[in-house]
């Protein structure tokens, strides 16, 4: 009797790395929940209001310079002498200018009614050595050296847009219209896990006792610390072992009171891959590996809460799955987990939309083999301005990513000779 041997289920085919992301940018309801915090403690977070002005900024005329507050039509040639009628420091008021006098005035002070125009001291001279009065050594124009009432900000201006990620710049600001607290949109709350039996923590194993097959967990050190940078508030719930019933019960109880399941390790396909399985019982898997190298084994998904997760019952928790090496869990960290949460968080769509703005930079390295995926290689610039290549691009080697200041985004297929341009990818761009 003739046996049929059995038909071998087609895999799927690897996705588009843009496709994934703007299937996982479609699938973000950003968070409406909001808390209000004093601005100093903003740092980070995303904004959840117009913030709107109710003063100018500078209040007043104010002298961007220390010197001497005149009036123009006083000083019409070099030599003037002008006698000193009032003293004006900043944070003091000011009286009218007297015609055919001036008066002594201080960076930041308010320019006295009267005056239109400031002499810097360099210009003058004292009389006398008792400064009553000053000879003006330069001609003025009108407005020199005058900060302007609403120069910086003006009443009624909106200075900061609802989604806008709070840094110390736009903080200052902030307190710059007098506001002492901001409404901002909750941090998402992340769970993060790492699995595999072969990992170890550092400080539990010295490494002269570590066993054979055992490596220490640096995925989890930078996961974290990424997330942290991103506003996130992170529950991080260590190594699970390779165990289908150890998954699904840590993906069980991290979904009822966080946002994202974030996980590193197990999304391959072996049999001890315990991820996709798990994630398949308790919810869906929708997407499953990126035409992309490093990070092909990169899962999204979603996994439901109980209904004693109150609000939150009703709404899955998202699921992500990253790979285990090093390198391709920081790359489709940076290139997808980022955007996502930058999304979920309520931030400006300018700071998720863009999240690959190359720069075209000149290739000092040889790339003779191409890809069938699109690569992501550590590079760096060198001091003629161009691009070296980190010589070991495995995945695993985490070394690359610490001399890296940047990527190179090669399309699938693509070779690159010395002198090429190349799509650059600053790192301190992808981790601000």
């Amino acid at each position: 009797m003739n046996q049929t041997a059995p038909v071998e289920k087609a895999r799927r085919p690897l996705m588009a790395l843009d496709t994934v992301l703007a299937d996982l940018l479609a699938r973000v309801v950003p968070i409406d929940t909001t808390e209000t915090l004093a601005t100093v403690q903003a740092d980070g977070r995303v904004l959840a209001e117009d913030l709107v002005s109710a003063l100018h900024v500078p209040p007043q005329d104010n002298s961007a310079m220390d010197g001497y507050a005149v009036r123009v039509a006083d000083v019409t040639e070099a030599g003037v002498v002008l006698p000193i009628s009032q003293r004006i420091a900043a944070g003091h008021a000011a009286v009218a200018l007297q015609p055919g006098t001036c008066a002594r005035i201080f960076t930041g002070a308010p320019v006295p009614p009267g005056a239109d125009a400031i002499v810097m001291q360099e210009d003058t001279r004292e009389v006398g050595g008792d400064l009553h009065a000053v000879h003006i050594d330069a001609v003025p124009r009108a407005g020199q050296w005058v900060r302007q009432a609403g120069e910086d900000v003006t009443r009624g201006a909106v200075v900061l847009r609802c989604g806008t990620r709070l840094g110390a710049t736009s903080l200052g600001l902030a307190a710059g219209i007098g506001r002492a607290q901001l409404r901002v949109f909750a941090r998402p709350r992340v769970a993060l896990f790492s699995t595999g039996d072969e990992l170890v923590m550092p400080g539990d194993v010295p490494p002269e006792q570590m066993k054979p097959g055992t490596i220490y967990n640096s995925n989890r050190f930078f996961l974290r610390v990424l997330l942290e940078r991103l506003g996130c508030e992170v529950s991080d719930l260590g190594i699970v072992p390779d165990r289908r019933d150890l998954t699904l019960a840590a993906l069980k109880s991290a979904a009822d009171h966080h946002d994202l399941i974030l996980t590193s390790g197990g999304v391959s396909v072996g049999e001890e891959d315990h991820i996709k399985p798990a994630v398949q019982a308790l919810g869906s898997l929708d997407l499953w590996q990126v035409a992309m190298k490093p990070g092909k084994p990169f899962a999204y998904g979603t996994v439901r809460r109980d209904a004693g997760a109150g609000a939150d019952a009703a709404k899955p928790c998202h699921f992500m799955g990253l790979p285990g090496n090093p390198v391709s869990s920081f790359v489709t960290f940076l290139l997808l987990v980022r955007p996502f949460l930058l999304k979920l968080q309520g931030a400006e769509a300018a700071l998720w939309q863009a999240t690959l703005r190359p720069l075209r930079v000149p290739a000092h390295f040889d790339l003779p083999r191409a890809d069938r995926r699109r690569e992501f290689l550590r590079v760096r610039r060198n001091a003629q301005g161009g691009l070296e290549l980190f010589p070991n691009q495995n995945s695993g080697v985490l070394t690359s990513t610490v001399w890296a200041d940047g990527l190179v985004d090669n399309p699938a297929g693509a070779t690159i000779a010395h002198g090429d341009l190349v799509d650059y990818l600053p790192l301190a761009e992808l981790l601000a």
